[in-house]
Parts: structure tokens; C-alpha cells; sequence
């Protein structure tokens, strides 16, 4: 199969649902390849972890947007992505990024486990009660949505009522994050962005009639005392915080699950040994990534592994392919939490590495070793529903039987080292 048709399976609904197979097939003309005029896909490690770190390969920000979007401004869903810390290059991006980095240290990170360790527990013990006659339970709904927009809806200073609302908004808003988008589905995203900016107007408002301990606060002062950050950079950056903030967990929270389930000597050896969760979590990441592609566009011809890329090309980085390189992960296709060497791309590299890549890490190395020994019976029940995205990947619906639940009185499973393969 030529690049050009290998590329366009991948976009397909087909393709977006189980990308691993295109994959494949653009990996067999090279790591790095064009696929189109003008575009170029990258499936290799050590190719994709070079041009993320690669000061001549930029986001695509406001600039080398209007090229390509003249109209751009005039959609919130678009402008609301460009004029965050995510879209943007240095100096900007350095400057948008220090003010948020205060919230994501990893003293701060450490310092939340307890939290989300209740949190945890508190929606094992929902779900057992929802499953308890053994009806299935919709994973997706009951926990891997909640538990991470609870702690970032916490940092955020997001009332608890409101948490709610936002599932559906960021849903909507997030198609524009794919590499390619109809009129239909970007006038969905645009409402989800509308909605979203207008919550946080509201709230930025009620955060400078009463400053509150944290990060919209901070973010708010930041802009009200100088020229740190404009009135469309906060609104932008408190609506990628949010959707960053969980949109990657949840996936991340219910692809490990489905994998789990269907490795359950892997899964029994996590139950007694919880230890293993950072390795085990980072396997996860890397086998299937709940993020599969960022986008760049080389700023000047750059040249990798003989391949030439001009200035103002077009970079798919297709980080889901890149984590199953097997130049880097031998027997890329086998779930293996004892590799060694791991660092899966799954949150980029480089500047734009994700600020929330520890948070998101803590929160699932907390919640797989608990929803394990405490939901022992925890199944598969009936199909689940994948999302007809690619750049998120993850489930729209993954049903599962709870089993009789264990209490939450130990904070764990016994102390003990694992030995061998699961």
C-alpha cells in the first residue's frame, strides 16, 4: 500500500477507530515518510522524539494558522486551541507556561495522592453499589471520567456542581484536535468551545471579586497585574488546562483498564504487588496511547534519516506509532510492563511536553492497583463503544461487572516483589 493510501485508512473511520494496522503499513516505507504534498508521517522513536525537541520544527500557531485557515478567528472551538499554551511557540509559549507550572510541580503532584486515593475509593464503592445486582457498569461514566475532572476541576477551583457540565462541552470541542475535521463536525466543536469560554468568563469574574487558593486565580492575577498574559490568552489557557487535564486520563484510565482486563495474569500480579503501578502505568501509555498524534510544521528544511523535509511542511507525528516502534520496543505488539527503557512518547517531548503528564501518571498508578483489589471480580461485560477519534483515543462506552467488592481498610495490597513476566 502506497504512504498516500496508507494515510488516508488511517483518517478513516475505520482507521481512526483501530489505527494500529495503518501503522503498519506507513512504517514499511521508512519512519519517516511523505505521505502527500507537503506532508510528512513519522511512525519512528527516535525520529519523532528528535523532532519534538527540534527547534526548527514548530506548533502550528496564529501565524502559520492564517496560511492554512484564513477564517480561523471566527471559530471559538480553533482560536480557543491557537491562543493556548498548546499552540503557541516561544516566547509565548515559554511565558504561558511558567505561570501554569507553579500548580504541576511534583512536590505539588505528591502532595494530592491522598486525595486522589479517596476519591478513588469513594467511586469503587459508587460503582459497586451501581453493579451490585450485577448489571453491567459503564467504566467511562462511573470512573474514568470523574476521578480526573474532580482533581483538575479542584485545581482549577471548579465547583463540584458544575463538574458535570463539562463532559459533553470538552467532548464537542476536542474533534478540532483532529488532522482533519468537516464543516458539521467543527460547528459542533465550535458550540462546545462557546459553552466552555462562557463558563469561564463567569468564573474568572467570580474569582476577582473573591480570589480563592487556586490555579484560575492565579491565572486571573497574572493577567490583571501586567502584560503576562492577555484577556484571550486566559480564557484560552483555563479551557485547554481542563480539557488537558482529564481528556488524557480518562482515556488513558479506560484503554489501561480494557488491557488489564484482557491480560488478567498481568492484572493479578498488579493486585498483589502495587509497587509495580509506575511500570505497569507507563506499559499502558506506551501499547495504547490515549493521545496518537500531534501535529508540526518545520519552520526550515530539515533532513532525518535521509529523508528531506522543507520548510513549511506539514509533520504528522503519529506518537501511537512511534510507542510500538520495534527498533525501540521489541515485540512492540505484546503488553510487557517488565520492559526496560520504557519512556513512551504518549505526552510528547521536548517544550511541549505535557504539564500534567505527572498528575495524570499518579492518578492512574493509584486507581488501577485499588479498582484491582478491591473489585477482585471486575470484568468485561458486553461490547464497548470506542470513540471515532484519532488524536484521543479512548472509549465512548466500556461496560464492566463489578463483582463483591473488598473494603477500603488496608490502603493496599500486601507489601511483596514480583518476579518475571506477568
Amino acid at each position: 500500500m502506497e504512504p498516500a493510501e496508507a494515510l488516508a485508512t488511517l483518517m478513516s473511520p475505520e482507521g481512526r477507530v483501530d489505527p494500529y494496522p495503518a501503522y503498519e503499513r506507513l512504517r514499511a516505507h521508512g519512519p519517516i515518510v511523505q505521505a502527500n504534498p507537503g506532508v510528512f508521517a513519522v511512525t519512528g522513536y527516535a525520529e519523532a522524539d528528535e523532532l519534538l525537541r527540534d527547534a526548527r520544527v514548530r506548533v502550528l500557531d496564529e501565524h502559520l494558522r492564517d496560511d492554512l485557515l484564513p477564517n480561523w478567528r471566527n471559530s471559538p472551538a480553533v482560536s480557543s486551541i491557537a491562543r493556548s499554551m498548546l499552540r503557541t511557540n516561544p516566547p509565548d509559549h515559554s511565558r504561558m507556561r511558567r505561570l501554569a507550572a507553579g500548580a504541576f510541580t511534583p512536590r505539588r503532584i505528591g502532595a494530592m495522592r491522598e486525595v486522589v486515593a479517596a476519591q478513588t475509593d469513594e467511586l469503587i464503592d459508587a460503582m459497586a453499589t451501581a453493579g451490585r445486582s450485577g448489571a453491567p457498569v459503564d467504566f467511562m461514566a462511573e470512573f474514568a471520567y470523574p476521578l480526573p475532572v474532580a482533581v483538575i476541576c479542584e485545581l482549577l477551583g471548579v465547583p463540584a456542581a458544575d463538574r458535570p457540565l463539562f463532559r459533553r462541552w470538552t467532548a464537542d470541542l476536542t474533534g478540532v484536535l483532529e488532522p482533519e475535521i468537516t464543516p458539521a463536525e467543527l460547528a459542533v466543536a465550535d458550540a462546545g468551545a462557546a459553552e466552555l469560554r462562557d463558563y469561564f468568563a463567569e468564573l474568572v469574574a467570580a474569582r476577582r471579586r473573591r480570589p480563592a487558593d487556586d490555579l484560575t486565580t492565579a491565572l486571573v492575577q497574572a493577567h490583571d497585574t501586567g502584560d503576562r498574559l492577555s484577556g484571550e490568552e486566559l480564557l484560552a489557557n483555563l479551557v485547554i488546562l481542563l480539557v488537558a487535564g482529564f481528556e488524557t486520563t480518562t482515556n488513558l484510565l479506560g484503554n489501561g483498564l480494557a488491557v488489564l482486563l484482557a491480560h488478567p495474569r498481568a492484572a493479578d500480579v498488579l493486585r498483589q504487588h502495587p509497587q509495580h503501578a509506575p511500570a505497569y502505568v507507563d506499559e499502558l501509555l506506551r501499547f495504547d496511547s490515549p493521545v496518537q498524534l500531534t501535529t508540526r510544521a518545520s519552520g526550515e528544511t530539515v533532513r532525518l534519516d535521509g529523508v528531506e523535509v522543507p520548510a513549511g511542511s506539514w509533520i504528522l507525528l503519529l506518537l501511537g506509532a512511534a510507542n510500538r516502534d520495534p527498533r525501540r520496543y521489541p515485540r512492540p505488539e505484546r503488553f510487557d510492563p517488565w520492559r526496560a527503557q520504557l519512556n513512551p512518547l504518549s505526552f510528547g517531548a521536548g517544550p511541549h511536553y505535557c504539564l500534567g503528564a505527572g498528575l495524570a501518571r499518579l492518578e492512574a498508578q493509584v486507581a488501577f492497583p485499588a479498582l484491582l483489589r478491591r473489585l477482585p471480580g471486575l470484568a468485561s461485560a458486553g461490547q464497548p463503544r470506542r470513540r471515532i477519534r484519532l488524536t484521543l483515543r479512548g472509549y465512548d462506552h466500556l461496560p464492566v461487572t463489578v463483582g463483591e467488592p473488598l473494603p477500603a481498610t488496608d490502603g493496599g495490597a500486601p507489601a511483596g516483589t514480583a518476579t518475571g513476566s506477568p
